[in-house]
């Protein structure tokens, strides 16, 4: 068995394309941003994906014949027709480069040191991202707990993303536990004689992530999917290995792949310390800033509408314009929401100023329009607002609703239950 073939497993063509074709992948997506996390605002990664833009561009208007504009940022989405067709460029450039390759370099026997190097820069791929997935889910950040106006919308109204999203993040144990599993990836992968297990959690850990991406249609199944590659990638060498171990009972051999002198384990352990310090100070930045020690609302809660009138008419023909709020939702400090007798809801740019106890509103997509009201809270539970809305005077008195109300925030864990409470 040849050097290389200890190494990946794998012929030599077979190498030189996975070289480039992950390569260039890692590159030009966020993995990149994965293995060079930098805490500091305003400082942009590298982004390989730059230069190839014009040539996405190209392919996609005259080989796919894409009519429309590419969105190929700000969306966050993996699957936008860019990504799609940024993969298909990825390929055809591996297979161009893997033929240019072999022919240039037709003598070589094997790539035993460099073929060390590739497989240090993918597990050290797969361990950025499993520990950026790790972190943000450990805190719990990624999924957060249903805000409130998602405690008041209909179940039926959710999209599939927004079940699996909601789901998960009203069990921040379970979102912990699968966040601390995927660090516990990471930390493996970054250590050599751990990689095979590493290996094999990320495996699993990428097939579970794709799975609900298919079945939620969560839009980074594209990503997923080369996640579940690069695992199968790194674990090539030891399939031999495992079959034999795990199928047909036989006894294996130490693996051949785990040698690092001190100096290179060194610079392993601190380069793994690097990215988990930096992702720790992401979550904690993100914490603050959007998580569950975020600022919230001075008048943070759910207010039902008891009445409502306006230009001094409870019964007024407005009101139907209005859509006759049903309730105002203070969650986000520069935020409000009304809710309408339909269950539908409709937000605005709110500035609350305590002091003055006011409140000025802008639409979002029409920062001309305002309106503003004052407020008065004759009780914790209740309050009054009065303002101007399009020209007209409108008056409210809303009564704070108990959020522990709310089965889903109230009902918790139990060790014993003698019946099943599944509502």
């Amino acid at each position: 068995m040849s050097n290389l073939a200890i190494i990946f497993g794998m012929p030599m063509a077979a190498f030189r394309f996975s070289v480039l074709y992950f390569g260039l992948f890692c590159l030009s997506t966020q993995i990149l941003g994965g293995l060079l996390p930098i805490p500091i605002d305003n400082v942009n990664i590298p982004d390989l994906s730059v230069p190839l833009r014009p040539l996405v561009f190209w392919t996609a208007a005259h080989v796919f014949q894409v009519k429309s504009p590419l969105i190929f940022q700000g969306s966050g989405s993996g699957d936008k027709t860019f990504d799609w067709v940024l993969s298909f460029c990825l390929l055809v450039l591996a297979a161009l480069g893997t033929a240019v390759w072999s022919f240039l370099d037709r003598k070589r026997r094997d790539y035993e040191q460099f073929g060390y190097w590739c497989r240090l820069f993918l597990r050290f791929a797969l361990a950025g991202q499993m520990l950026a997935y790790g972190f943000v889910k450990a805190v719990p950040l990624q999924m957060s707990f249903p805000n409130l106006t998602r405690l008041l919308e209909p179940y039926g109204n959710f999209s599939p993303m927004g079940v699996l999203w909601y789901s998960v993040g009203a069990s921040p144990g379970y979102e912990t536990f699968i966040g601390l599993v995927e660090i516990l990836t990471g930390l493996l992968l970054i250590v050599p004689g751990t990689t095979m297990l590493g290996a094999l959690l990320c495996l699993v850990d990428s097939v579970q992530i794709f799975t609900l991406n298919m079945t939620y249609d969560v839009p980074v199944k594209l990503f997923a999917f080369h996640l579940i590659l690069m695992s199968l990638l790194l674990l090539a060498p030891d399939f031999k290995r495992l079959t034999d171990f795990l199928l047909l009972n036989r006894t294996v051999q130490p693996s051949r792949l785990i040698r690092a002198s001190r100096r290179a384990l060194w610079c392993q352990s601190l380069f793994g310390l690097w990215l988990i310090g930096n992702n720790a100070y992401g979550v904690k930045q993100g914490w603050n800033q959007y998580g569950g020690g975020r600022l919230k609302s001075p008048l943070y809660g759910i207010w039902d509408v008891s009445e409502m009138s306006v230009d001094g008419q409870i019964r007024s023909p407005l009101l139907t314009d209005y859509g006759r709020w049903h309730r105002a939702i203070f969650d986000f400090p520069e935020s409000l929401s009304f809710q309408r007798m339909d269950g539908s809801f409709v937000g605005y740019a709110a500035a609350i100023k305590t002091d003055k106890k006011t409140i000025a509103l802008t639409k979002y997509n029409d920062k001309k329009w305002n309106a503003a009201f004052s407020y008065a809270r004759q009780a914790p539970d209740q309050m009054t607002l009065d303002g101007s809305m399009d020209g007209h005077k409108v008056h409210m008195i809303l009564k704070l609703v108990d959020r522990e109300k709310f089965l889903l925030v109230s009902r918790g864990f139990h060790w014993v239950q003698e019946y099943p409470f599944n509502r």
